[in-house]
């Protein structure tokens, strides 16, 4: 296959290149491309770490925007307005995007650079020093590390070839990674700190001399997104360069980032560079082994990610109809006595469950609510009352009414109950979970790296949003502060020489840097050395907006204080609050007055009764037992100021009256939980504890609060 025309510069240009000759190579030494799309955070913190790594290289940073929407090229001329920038009104893909920057730079050396990557201070002199001493190399690469510590596997590997794709195809790369015959694919049988020569790199991070181009030509523009880094290093190396591996600094690259597309979509652009590279280098190579060979592997191993990330999706909704099934066939053998009926029942069964399947899936248990037992069980209730309706249609099953019955009794207790259960096990010590298992309700173990100044604000931004997913448990702080100190709620838990001893304790799942207080040489020493730890290594940049993670963008908004028409301030709203505040306690007090009359008349325990502070300041009268070792049946008293309207199941902290500010005006009824009581444990302040109460106001619903009750009555 001929070469496009754009990979060979054109004449004038190498004519101009001839004719600056060295003032060009003297003025501009090193030139950083950088091809973004909808990555303006990312963006950000790289130019930062670029800047301060190119302080003493006389250089240029050249970024070609491919049509982004999120105000990144404002953000450049903003704050980097000595930035290049081409800025392209479509999105043209990383090959033909890379050529503009390429064509455009007077660098002797040139970087291609993801936007979702930070460098070491030191990065690009310790390659330019490496190119300096090794006049061979054409292309080299450095170490990359992901979000995790852990070694990025694609910075250093092999060419697909037929014999490579075949060991990584039936998996004896994965269980022979030591093996120099088995481990090719991503060159694992090497030691990762050692320099070595290699077939390929990472496109993440790929320099190069500039006067390759020349001989060797452009990227590909064939390649849109994907392989074009590939089918670079294999026609410098075809042109007698070498492409080497230099592990003597180190980047982090936050995969997936940058070119962020569903997961299907990455995968098949993936596979299909694959194609056209063996297509185009191999097809007639291979003679012994024919290209046809190469083609069925990389599709059968695309068929085979395809089928793990479908599995993926849809194990969700497959464990919901397990459940719901083996449910469904308990209710069978319950009503009957016996499975002789099953054979007849299978047809409802399957139809059931799919009906149940729809309503979960309509409120969101498969998409950002999974975990949500709440959701799950309202689900299951609206589920129940179309399958009853069903019964009108299906008139071979009429005599089955009170299976339906108890099969939606036994599914309501079994669906919502797995989720609980896994929200449990973190509680138990069973498994650290990763990842977001329904933010309201389990957050994850974090702690914060920096000192405590800026901390405090980075805390209280955390701590001011229900919805953050972050568990803090403490600071390790930055200079030496002794451990066990508490500065303004905030724990010590150590400093940087003890981080791992740290995670490891405290089960951490998230780590979060403050890159106000800390080098980008330290975080990446830090991340590098915990690379055997199973945590996510985040940044915080020191404007505190966003938290910055493995291709995630956390955003932290304050709450604002102003009264605006809050959910909760409707009227059909607090007719539902009430409503469901009236049926829960009269259940309630059906089912708990045996006890509340034996504990008033037969066990003589006394009442006592205090003020507290009510919604809109006003005072309300409040009544416990005194006596009794369970402080949840000396509270049975508050069932009646529930159905009084002085009290709600969910609502703000119980204030007495003695013990609140004069300044202090309630917004909500006092609860028996609440997000306030939920989250006690994170030492909140008098203003955090407002901005709870105005979060519940702003997002009320049923839903809203079952969670917060299921929290409370779980400890989650």
């Amino acid at each position: 296959m001929s070469n496009r025309t754009t990979q060979h510069p054109p004449k004038s240009s190498a004519t101009a290149e001839c004719k600056h000759g060295k003032a060009v190579a003297q003025a501009t030494e090193l030139s950083v491309i950088i091809v973004n799309y909808n990555v303006k955070e990312f963006l950000e913190q790289a130019l930062i770490s670029i800047k301060k790594a190119l302080k003493a290289i006389p250089s240029e940073i050249i970024v070609v925007d491919n049509a982004s929407s999120d105000g990144s090229v404002s953000l450049l001329r903003q704050k980097f307005p000595d930035v290049r920038i081409i800025e392209n009104t479509k999105n043209l893909g990383f090959a033909k995007a890379s050529n503009q920057g390429l064509r455009m730079a007077k660098g002797e050396f040139l970087v291609l650079l993801n936007p979702d990557t930070i460098v070491q201070a030191d990065t690009f002199s310790r390659m330019i020093e490496f190119f300096n001493t090794h006049p061979d190399t054409g292309m080299l690469g450095c170490k990359i590390l992901n979000p995790d510590g852990s070694l990025q596997l694609a910075c250093r590997r092999s060419f697909p070839t037929p014999w490579v794709a075949f060991t990584r195809l039936i998996g004896l790369s994965y269980f022979f990674p030591k093996s120099k015959l088995f481990g090719k694919y991503n060159l694992t049988y090497l030691d990762p700190d050692v320099v070595c020569e290699v077939e390929a790199i990472s496109g993440s991070f790929m320099m190069i001399r500039r006067n390759i181009l020349n001989v060797v030509g452009y990227l590909d523009e064939s390649f849109f997104l994907y392989g074009e880094d590939l089918d670079w290093c294999y026609r410098i190396r075809e042109n007698g360069w070498k492409v080497r591996y230099f592990p003597g600094t180190q980047i982090i690259h936050f995969k997936g980032e940058s070119s962020k597309r569903t997961e299907f979509d990455r995968l098949k652009a993936f596979y299909q560079a694959m194609i056209f590279f063996a297509r185009k280098h191999f097809k007639q190579k291979y003679l012994l082994m024919p290209y046809w060979f190469l083609w069925i592997a990389i599709w059968i191993r695309a068929g085979f990610s395809f089928f793990i990330k479908f599995l993926r999706t849809v194990s969700m909704p497959l464990i919901d109809f397990s459940v719901l099934s083996l449910s469904l066939i308990l209710g069978v053998y319950l009503w009957f006595g016996s499975f002789s009926h099953l054979a007849s029942f299978v047809p409802i069964i399957v139809m059931y469950a799919l009906v149940w399947l729809l309503t979960l899936n309509s409120f969101g248990c498969y998409t950002k609510h999974k975990f949500s037992s709440a959701r799950a069980g309202l689900a299951i209730l609206i589920g129940f009352f179309i399958n009853a309706s069903l019964l009108f249609f299906f008139k071979q099953f009429a005599y089955s009414r009170a299976w339906v019955l108890l099969g939606g009794v036994l599914s309501a207790v079994t669906v919502p109950g797995w989720r609980i259960g896994v929200k449990l096990l973190p509680q138990l010590g069973i498994t650290p979970f990763k990842g977001t298992l329904g933010k309201t309700l389990l957050a994850r173990n974090t702690i914060i790296v920096g000192e405590s100044d800026s901390c405090k604000k980075l805390i209280r931004k955390l701590n001011s949003q229900l919805d953050s997913g972050y568990n803090v448990k403490g600071l390790v702080h930055i200079d030496g502060v002794p451990t066990g100190y508490t500065d303004a709620g905030i724990d010590v838990l150590g400093s940087l020489e003890n981080l791992n001893t740290i995670i490891g304790e405290k089960r951490i799942q998230e780590v979060i840097f403050s890159t106000h207080e800390l080098s980008f040489d330290q975080i990446l020493n830090l991340i590098s050395r915990s690379q055997n730890q199973r945590v996510n290594f985040k940044l915080v940049p020191s404007n505190l907006e966003v938290v910055i993670g493995k291709a995630s963008i956390d955003r932290l908004e304050d709450v604002p204080l102003v009264d605006l028409d809050y959910r909760l301030h409707r009227a059909h709203h607090q007719i539902i609050k009430r409503t469901f505040d009236i049926g829960l306690a009269l259940m309630l007090a059906v089912f708990s007055s045996p006890v509340y009359l034996y504990k008033k008349y037969i066990a003589e325990n006394k009442l006592r009764k205090f003020s507290v502070l009510g919604e809109g300041g006003r005072p309300k009268i409040l009544a416990e037992f005194t006596t009794g070792r369970s402080q949840f049946l000396n509270k049975l008293p508050y069932i009646w100021s529930i159905l009084k309207g002085d009290m709600s199941f969910v609502g703000s902290e119980i204030v007495k009256l003695e013990d609140s500010l004069p300044s202090e005006n309630s917004k909500l009824k006092p609860g028996i939980t609440g997000l306030v009581q939920v989250n006690r444990h994170k030492q909140l302040s008098a203003e955090e504890r407002t901005q709870y109460d105005i979060y519940y106001i702003k997002n009320y619903s049923p839903l809203l609060d079952l969670e917060i009750m299921l929290k409370a009555m779980f400890k989650l």
